[in-house]
């Protein structure tokens, strides 16, 4: 068999990085694109030391032509792309009446159209072939906005609407290309270190923190379950259901701790470089500055992943116990 060709967006750094680097070990073909050179080089420096094999591809994914030629070429080297993970992403921390429209457009343009324009790229090729597997990179953000991340929480919205018409679509024309979405919850990724920031501290993830190798996990197992959406996290899991049940009380809550939440440690530099517009030098890796702070594991994560036995031992243990009563009363 011929191994599994995949493609990572965002695959430089964070959950990109982690996610390029596990299939790489899997012995995937990884194209790998991101804007940030050094990063790519990186990530696959690791993924050949791991056994596999990465192809760079510098590429700024609000750039639809810049994602088709790098389609192209990944194909033209190693053949059909079996998985298309949509994974890049940049933001703006920033209440919305400091924000500006060049903000907006540009978080617009990376974190939901680059999605859409990877899609396009994918399924010109899948479609075809009736088969493939695309894996959109999601947040718990998508269902429940929080203050500070307006142009991001939209974009995650967007990416969600656009996935429930697509999946319509895939299951009208019959189609086996395969359409699923990951749902993240905050994650110790370098994307806190370059981000651009207007809060008075330095931004942080929202607690609990997971690092990035749960989020590659779920990307990995999500590119191979055929699932709708996977959820990562009991965070995530009380953000999606809680929204539905309360949105009234998440507002509140929001209001009072979401400011406090999303920073830390002292005073911030109004002068760092950040990333909206250009990638900063530097391999930053897929880890943050949380280490300390972040767990590698997700026991809701485990049960999701192996739902169908759970569901299964559930209903045997219904069973017995059912049976244990009817042989009681005779």
């Amino acid at each position: 068999m011929q191994p599994e060709v995949v493609v990572v967006t965002g695959a430089s750094a964070g959950v990109g990085r982690a996610t390029a680097r596990l299939f790489g070990q899997r012995g995937a073909r990884v194209g790998l694109l991101a804007r940030g050179r050094d990063g790519l080089e990186g990530a696959r420096r690791e993924i050949e030391e791991a056994g596999g094999m990465a192809l760079v591809l510098p590429t700024d994914v609000a750039d639809a032509s810049q994602v088709e030629r790098a389609a192209e070429r990944i194909e033209a080297e190693w053949g059909p792309i079996d998985v298309w993970v949509n994974n890049a992403m940049v933001s703006v921390f920033s209440p919305v009446k400091d924000m500006t429209a060049e903000d907006y457009r540009r978080v617009t343009e990376v974190t939901y159209l680059g999605v859409v324009h990877g899609t396009l790229a994918a399924l010109r090729r899948m479609l075809p072939r009736d088969r493939g597997t695309i894996v959109q990179v999601g947040s718990a953000l998508a269902y429940r906005g929080i203050p500070l991340q307006s142009a991001y929480c939209a974009a995650k919205h967007a990416v969600q609407g656009f996935c429930d018409s697509l999946w319509s679509e895939l299951l009208h024309d019959n189609s086996r290309v395969r359409l699923t979405m990951v749902q993240l919850p905050a994650l110790n990724t370098p994307q806190f270190s370059w981000v651009k920031s207007r809060l008075p501290r330095r931004p942080q993830p929202v607690p609990p923190i997971y690092q990035p190798e749960l989020a590659a996990e779920a990307i990995f197992y999500a590119s191979r379950a055929g699932r709708r959406e996977i959820d990562v996290g009991w965070p995530t899991v009380q953000a999606i259901v809680g929204n539905k049940l309360a949105a009234w009380y998440a507002d509140r809550y929001l209001a009072r701790n979401g400011y406090e939440s999303q920073q830390y440690d002292g005073v911030a530099d109004p002068g760092r470089p950040h990333n909206l517009w250009e990638p900063l030098p530097g391999d930053f890796g897929a880890h943050g500055e949380f280490d300390d702070r972040s767990t590698g594991s997700s026991p809701q994560l485990w049960l999701n992943m192996r739902r169908d036995w759970v569901v299964a031992a559930a209903a045997s243990l219904m069973l017995f116990l059912a049976a244990g009563r009817v042989a009681r009363a005779l």
